[in-house]
């Protein structure tokens, strides 16, 4: 086989894009409104947690990594807002707050679902294997720098800014080491789950999170780490 036959590769940007199109995938069904991103992409030193409300996952196996989403309040709270009602929700029963529990476990929820969706995805495209663990969602008030436990040889990091439909703003960061992925012959990724399917068997086994694991999210954050 001649070198031009390994030509098809698939590195850090791909994978970002395809980080980024679970995240609209996911958003867009579940809200049953448009979620955009931006074309251009931001170059980071370091992973942050921001206010208002931080989520982050970590990611190991085929590669290891670091997912951050920081959402406003308002884009929180729309994104909340948008999937609860199209659950059948009440209006009046939602929550009023991006600090409420409620906020914290839907959007949990969701992370799940985006970061459940790309790891899929993976493994169908890239026929390699990744893990993540339980997201982290929380409410903060003031910057926390993020990094990965194990040894990265040239790490990456990557920031890209999101759009709700109605312009609230969210980012979402990415960092992992520096790789490539060489398409050594031809295959036919399998077909992808349906959205529709995934959300629903979350929806029929909601993770249980009672208000004392709410509370120790902070107490956890640096032990998930390994910090």
């Amino acid at each position: 086989m001649s070198a031009k036959d390994y030509s098809v590769a698939f590195g850090t940007e791909d994978i970002l894009v395809s980080l980024c199109n679970s995240v609209c995938k996911v958003l867009n069904v579940a809200t049953q409104s448009q979620v955009h991103y931006s074309g251009m992409v931001q170059r980071i030193t370091k992973t942050c947690l921001k206010p208002d409300l931080g989520c982050f996952v970590l990611l190991d196996g085929g590669f290891s990594g670091l997912v951050v989403i920081n959402f406003s309040a308002q884009a929180a709270m729309e994104l909340y807002e948008s999937y609860m009602l199209t659950m059948g929700m009440a209006k009046e029963e939602l929550a009023g707050s991006h600090t409420s529990d409620d906020v914290s476990n839907v959007m949990g929820e969701l992370m799940n679902q985006i970061v459940g969706e790309f790891t899929g995805k993976v493994a169908r495209e890239l026929q390699t294997h990744i893990t993540q663990n339980q997201p982290k969602m929380l409410v903060i008030n003031k910057q926390l720098m993020l990094s990965i436990d194990t040894n990265l040889d040239t790490p990456e990091s990557r920031r890209v800014t999101f759009y709700t439909k109605r312009n609230n703003i969210f980012y979402l960061e990415l960092a992992i080491d520096q790789t490539e992925f060489i398409k050594l012959y031809d295959f036919e990724p399998q077909d992808a789950p349906d959205p529709d399917e995934l959300i629903a068997q979350a929806d029929a086994q909601p993770a249980a999170v009672t208000p004392a694991q709410a509370s120790n999210d902070y107490d956890t954050l640096l032990d998930d780490l390994g910090m």
